[in-house]
């Protein structure tokens, strides 16, 4: 959620940071600053009255104390306007409430303004390629998609996940629950060893939580909730680690706080229409396994740069080919001030496809969630700042490494950095 002072201090530069974001803010900002200004002018009318009040009750204090009768003209009148003033206080505090009321439902409606330094584009054209790390591999044969190959081997099944659930679901099988399982301890071993720590948290959270990220009221057709429950799936595990700490006041010394955490994700996917269809890119229900920082708003880009590097590391490891692209302002997720996207390649497809969203929230989340901290050096508290990516999506980890490393007769080697959790050099029928 955006600081209202942005709204009065420059309301027109604002727009103008909020609409290289491809969409039109004016509207609703302007009805925002009137909603903020209305606001203002009630709660000084309000005070204006209420200490009127308090001079009328010490007045006819007074007049009754130095012996005027009670039915003296000047008292009544006195007393005639304290209960007229009563009744405007009355109505004054309802107006403030009602128009407290309808700021606060719209003010999430803004997304985060981006940092300066974000690259301004309409759409993921316009991304900004920032390296490459690997060469993509060169078969002497066509590559298989991972789909395809990972059903020859046995691995994953579609068609009884569908029986089971509907479609865009997948039973992993016999090894293929292996390499899950494997891709999982091993990036969160990795994680560990970084500093971070592991979290197991909830898979159900409620709707203060899926407002404190920021994934609700946009993104509610995106997500599955439980209809008897105050409940959502969590799309997520930013979603219930960010919100371990809503309402909360951290002291200094706790920061900064790392934490990594691999959770199922459930998505509607209601945007998506039509795309990938097939294979692990775009399911119902993936696993994956997240990195959440808090630290203090001095120490966020730099945090921001180590978090890609640390989900960069898992890549390297394993030995994928990947480019990191920054994201323009027309492809920035809603909460985010920047954000980087780490991309795998895939041979099938012949181009690098997202596996990571690293982004940097700033203050924007902390302020959905009332997140704050303590610093010795200042008077009263400040809002954190936080930051999360993936690291990595497992399912996409899979499908890039079954496609990476598959042979011409099928097979799929096992990286070196898996073999000591799946205890095999090749997948094989």
């Amino acid at each position: 959620m955006l600081d209202p002072k942005l709204l009065r201090d420059d309301p027109a530069k604002l727009i103008e940071r909020l609409n290289a974001r491809g969409g039109d803010f004016a509207e609703v900002i302007e009805q925002l600053v009137s909603l903020d200004a209305q606001r203002r002018a009630s709660q000084t009318e309000f005070n204006r009255a209420q200490a009127e009040g308090n001079q009328i009750g010490k007045q006819v204090g007074d007049l009754l104390r130095r012996g005027t009768d009670a039915a003296d003209p000047e008292v009544l009148a006195l007393k005639q306007r304290g209960i007229d003033l009563k009744a405007t206080l009355a109505q004054l505090q309802d107006q403030e409430r009602e128009l407290a009321e309808r700021f606060a439902a719209l003010l999430p409606t803004l997304p985060n303004v981006p940092r300066p330094e974000v690259p301004i584009g309409k759409d993921e054209n316009e991304n900004r390629e920032m390296c490459r790390w690997g060469t993509p591999p060169v078969f002497d044969f066509e590559p298989v998609a991972h789909w395809d190959l990972g059903e020859r081997l046995g691995l994953m099944n579609f068609a009884r996940a569908t029986l089971v659930a509907q479609a865009r679901f997948v039973t992993l099988v016999g090894d293929g629950a292996l390499l899950e399982r494997a891709l999982i301890a091993f990036m969160l071993d990795r994680h560990r060893a970084h500093g971070y720590i592991e979290i197991l948290p909830p898979y159900l959270v409620n709707t203060a939580s899926m407002t404190g990220t920021g994934q609700l009221p946009k993104f509610a057709e995106d997500s599955f909730r439980c209809r008897d429950d105050d409940l959502w799936l969590i799309p997520t595990a930013e979603v219930p680690v960010t919100n371990l700490y809503r309402d909360e006041i951290l002291t200094d010394t706790q920061l900064p706080i790392y934490h990594c955490a691999f959770t199922p994700c459930f998505r509607r996917e209601a945007g998506s229409y039509g795309r990938d269809t097939r294979g692990l890119i775009r399911l119902h229900q993936f696993h994956k396994v997240e990195l959440v920082k808090f630290c203090r708003p001095e120490h966020s880009s730099a945090e921001h740069e180590k978090l890609v590097a640390d989900a960069e590391d898992v890549l390297q490891q394993l030995e994928l080919p990947y480019r990191v692209i920054e994201l323009c302002t027309g492809d920035l997720g809603f909460a985010a001030a920047r954000c980087f996207d780490l991309e795998v390649w895939l041979p099938s497809q012949n181009r690098y496809r997202e596996i990571s969203s690293c982004s940097n929230f700033e203050e924007f989340q902390a302020r959905r969630a009332n997140l704050r901290f303590k610093a010795p050096e200042k008077k009263g508290t400040e809002f954190v700042h936080t930051l999360n990516g993936s690291g990595l999506a497992v399912g996409r980890t899979f499908a890039a490494i079954l496609e990476n490393y598959q042979n011409r007769d099928g097979t799929v080697r096992v990286p070196e950095a898996l073999k000591p959790y799946v205890r095999k050099d090749v997948l094989s029928r």
